[in-house]
């Protein structure tokens, strides 16, 4: 039995990691943290888990968790969780961060879109946590950085066109709509919900920090630098990523080629599904699943993809790769 400790468990991505190790067979949750004004009873900061955990949510006591947990699920901050993946490792526990820490393997890249970064050493050691691209490097690895939800949608779509380089790398473009818990638990004016009940609004134009991570991933699939034109958007619905990529095709390619390289590609694949159709957003909520479609029009081609960014995007892909790294059968836990 795996024994899980959640770091950070106050917010969506900790609650989904909750839920989700609640009804995991060979896991156990043993230690829930977060900052001090948001700990109590889990199943009074989240009625949903009232009569299936007992759990206490409290401060991270380091001393109280070495030795108590096999696996930590960072889900703190971006710039916050280097400052403590170092300690959780030092335990000896293998840690799976959902922040953008140890994603970004250009310390000056992540220092110009996130901040100086301390802790370089980890890292280097860091393995990129898409499993269908970096399978066998997950295995057994002590730290997994989780990859972010826009870049877990495009490059699922884009990834065997890239592999059999059969698309320009200079000039891709991705337009993605996300869910409302993207922009996080914090309250915000823009995403009160008068602002945001049936409306609609691009953010992060032309800064968007998920850009570096999904140009450096892409560049790794293609074997060659890729440049990425990247607008997100705003959605007035809960949670999940449709995404479209537009691609410029190197030779003549069909409907029919495409669809075959995708059902090879992602044949055995337990959580990628290719369609006949284009995904929506309700097709995947609540599953671990990413949907693809692609096909060609007036000389481009276009794929598409459909995540659920608190499970794919983040919690459930965690959970995916915490079973990988232990040797478990990959999808127990996520069906």
């Amino acid at each position: 039995m795996i024994r899980v400790a959640i770091i950070g468990a106050s917010g969506y991505t900790g609650a989904e990691s909750i839920k989700i190790i609640l009804g995991h067979s060979q896991a156990k949750l043993v230690y829930l943290t977060a900052l001090p004004e948001e700990c109590g009873a889990v199943d009074e900061v989240f009625p949903q888990f009232k009569g299936r955990c007992n759990l206490q949510i409290e401060p991270l006591d380091f001393g109280k968790l070495a030795g108590l947990a096999d696996v930590a699920l960072c889900c703190l901050p971006h710039k916050v969780s280097m400052g403590f993946v170092p300690k959780l490792l030092g335990l000896g526990l293998k840690v799976v961060d959902f922040s953008a820490d140890y994603r970004i393997k250009d310390v000056a890249v992540y220092e110009k879109f996130y901040q100086k970064h301390t802790d370089t050493a980890n890292l280097a050691r860091a393995v990129y946590g898409l499993p269908e691209l970096f399978r066998e490097q997950i295995k057994g690895a002590d730290l997994v950085a989780n990859p972010g939800c826009f870049p877990t949608g495009t490059l699922l779509a884009i990834a065997p066109l890239l592999k059999e380089n059969l698309i320009d790398t200079d000039s891709i473009i991705v337009n993605a709509v996300t869910g409302i818990s993207g922009a996080g638990k914090n309250p915000s004016s823009k995403f009160h919900f008068p602002n945001m009940n049936e409306n609609m609004f691009p953010y992060g134009i032309g800064t968007h920090r998920h850009l570096p991570e999904m140009e450096q991933i892409a560049a790794e699939i293609a074997g060659r630098d890729v440049q990425i034109l990247f607008q997100p958007h705003a959605g007035p619905f809960d949670r999940g990523i449709l995404s479209t990529v537009y691609c410029q095709p190197r030779g003549k390619v069909n409907d029919e080629q495409l669809a075959k390289l995708y059902n090879s590609f992602y044949a055995y694949e337990p959580f990628v599904q290719v369609r006949k159709d284009a995904p929506g957003v309700k097709d995947v909520a609540g599953t671990n699943y990413c949907q693809v479609f692609v096909t060609c029009v007036k000389g481009r081609i276009l794929a598409f993809s459909a995540i659920d960014n608190l499970v794919k995007g983040a919690s459930g892909q965690a959970i995916q790769n915490m079973n990988i790294i232990f040797g478990l059968e990959e999808a127990m836990g996520l069906k």
